[in-house]
């Protein structure tokens, strides 16, 4: 969806904020896993996107928006997203994900020249990781993936690997038990250029697309094939949602946020026809699959916050709706309190198999 400068809610996610602005904050203390002084490659071309200071081994740039709940902080700080709502959607994101993309994305890999040292993985606007927890125990060998985002606060949890953090450590071993490690980097990935992706085998992101615009999709596309690594980017929202039981309003709301996501240019959910698309006229193989979030009384937790910035989504892009908005937002947090609801959010997942260049690691 569409982030802005005011609180806006994502499919699948409760209301975020923009993560545009100047990145202010120094680079993350972290110390990579694989150290690197390359900063995020970025294009020209005229964007009015604001630049940030350039940091030792970062490049502080506005990078792709995230979707997720903001932390509340000063009004002149940079846009934060709690640890704490990533933690909750988790699980449903590992569950809704395209299991039948992984045996086409290990086939493709296989394909690649140059991987005697494993694979070099970038994931784009990776908040907490979860990506890396959930896709690297799938691939075989080893693996190092460099954790690209804008907010240093979020990468912290990203690169962790203490015991205490377990529930958003860095994942630590492929699915044959080699090693995986992990690196940070900050900087304007809405800008990709091949340059930023030289060696790498494989791009991933998470609930990405829907918020970027069509020629920044088309960026992504061309750094890619340029690149000649596949592309797994996942969970774009599809436009969709089924609630049970049904609801007269249960369409209009729908129609209002996905009105709101289109604003400002952002893609919603016309994401993943945009990026197949781009990726084809690239020559790049591209499979799409259904990836939704089901979630019943056991996610009540989710639900409810899902339901409360999906609704504040709608009411924000047409405020006649208030009212009526909210005696159904009150319907509906009842019913999931009581464990009557079913919802399914409606996403889709993406892999484009790019030509190989002749050369990643």
């Amino acid at each position: 969806m569409s982030t802005s400068k005011r609180p806006a809610p994502a499919a699948g996610s409760v209301p975020v904020r923009s993560g545009l602005g100047e990145a202010r904050d120094a680079a993350s203390p972290l110390v990579p896993a694989a150290p690197s002084d390359r900063s995020v490659g970025l294009s020209g071309g005229g964007s009015d996107r604001p630049a940030g200071r350039r940091s030792e081994g970062a490049a502080e740039r506005p990078t792709v928006r995230l979707r997720e709940a903001p932390v509340p902080q000063p009004p002149a700080g940079p846009p934060r997203y709690a640890p704490e709502w990533l933690r909750l959607r988790e699980p449903a994101d590992a569950a809704a994900r395209a299991h039948d993309l992984i045996e086409p994305l290990r086939a493709g890999l296989a394909r690649l020249k140059g991987r005697a040292d494993g694979l070099v993985v970038h994931d784009l606007g990776c908040g907490t990781g979860s990506m890396g927890r959930w896709l690297a125990p799938l691939l075989d060998g080893p693996q190092h993936w460099v954790l690209h985002d804008r907010d240093p606060y979020l990468l912290h949890f990203a690169a962790v690997a203490a015991p205490r953090a377990a529930a958003v450590a860095a994942p630590r071993a492929a699915a044959d038990g080699s090693r995986v490690t992990v690196e940070t980097r900050r900087g304007d990935l809405a800008r990709l250029t091949p340059d930023a992706l030289t060696g790498a085998a494989l791009v991933t992101a998470s609930a990405l697309l829907d918020v970027l615009t069509a020629a920044e999709v088309g960026r992504l596309a061309a750094a890619c094939t340029a690149a000649g690594c596949p592309a797994l980017l996942t969970l774009s929202v599809a436009g969709r949602v089924g609630l049970t039981p049904a609801h007269p309003l249960d369409a209009e709301i729908t129609e209002a946020f996905n009105d709101h996501q289109r604003r400002t240019g952002m893609l919603g959910p016309d994401a993943v026809t945009t990026a197949a698309e781009a990726f084809a006229g690239h020559g790049a193989t591209v499979r799409a699959h259904s990836s939704p979030w089901r979630l019943g009384p056991g996610e009540g937790e989710l639900t409810a916050q899902w339901l409360r910035g999906w609704v504040g989504a709608a009411v924000e892009q047409r405020p006649e709706l208030r009212e009526r908005a909210g005696r159904y937002l009150d319907e509906r947090l009842a019913a999931c309190a009581a464990g009557e609801l079913r919802v399914i959010v409606h996403h889709t997942d993406l892999l484009a198999l790019c030509r190989p260049t002749g050369g990643t690691s």
